[in-house]
């Protein structure tokens, strides 16, 4: 079977916090005790994954929370841990963000939202483009978490408002990028492969993710 590889990055050093969805310690210990089959809610489930995130990377001085609003990536500065910001609380969404967040080198983590210009909803045929081709492997890697999960995973055009662009040609592209992970053509960056074998340690009793669990059919 295809093995996943990952890509080396540079590590920096750090401390590790943690915002649940309440902040006592009362609620801490429960989600500790939890085990992933264990949880009945995607707000359990949320809060299992900022704990767990925030372990798993507590030596990279970076933090996922939940936020209120739209994400956004805040780097570090001074005492203050870089913040993966996730939107509405959402499962999905923090996903999506850690996929970016593992992609981007140590320079792009150093940059408010990870130096990415975002075009918003409303976008032209050309920008779309533009924005499909950036979010092909984000998306890939996304589907990799969401698999190891065990939990559905959608592509994302996220233009809803605009020209949208050919779905299907971009499901291709995800569905092409997570196959050559899988055969060694690219390279997974090393956080995420470190994300996925932590996952799948917790939730498939170390079973590692493997090429044929990955249909084409299945993002339509």
């Amino acid at each position: 079977m295809h093995q996943l590889q990952p890509q080396p990055e540079v590590t920096t050093s750090s401390q590790f916090n943690t915002h649940l969805s309440s902040n006592s310690a009362e609620n801490l210990a429960q989600v500790q005790r939890l085990q992933w089959v264990d949880l009945q809610s995607e707000a359990q489930q949320v809060d299992w994954l900022i704990l767990h995130f925030n372990q798993w990377f507590s030596h990279l001085n970076v933090e996922l929370v939940r936020g209120d609003f739209e994400p956004e990536y805040f780097p570090a500065f001074d005492q203050t841990p870089a913040r993966i910001q996730f939107a509405h609380g959402f499962f999905n969404s923090a996903l999506h963000e850690i996929s970016h967040w593992t992609i981007a080198g140590e320079q792009r983590r150093l940059l408010p939202d990870l130096g990415y210009w975002y075009a918003p909803d409303g976008r032209t045929a050309e920008q779309q483009t533009l924005f499909e081709q950036v979010e092909i492997k984000p998306q890939a890697i996304e589907w990799l978490f969401s698999k190891a999960f065990g939990r559905k995973f959608r592509v994302s055009l996220d233009n809803l408002t605009g020209e949208g662009g050919n779905g299907a040609t971009f499901k291709d592209n995800v569905f092409a990028q997570v196959q050559r992970y899988f055969s060694g053509e690219a390279q997974l960056p090393r956080d995420a492969k470190h994300f996925i074998e932590c996952i799948c340690a917790s939730t498939r009793s170390g079973k590692t993710l493997h090429s044929s669990e990955f249909n084409r059919k299945d993002l339509d």
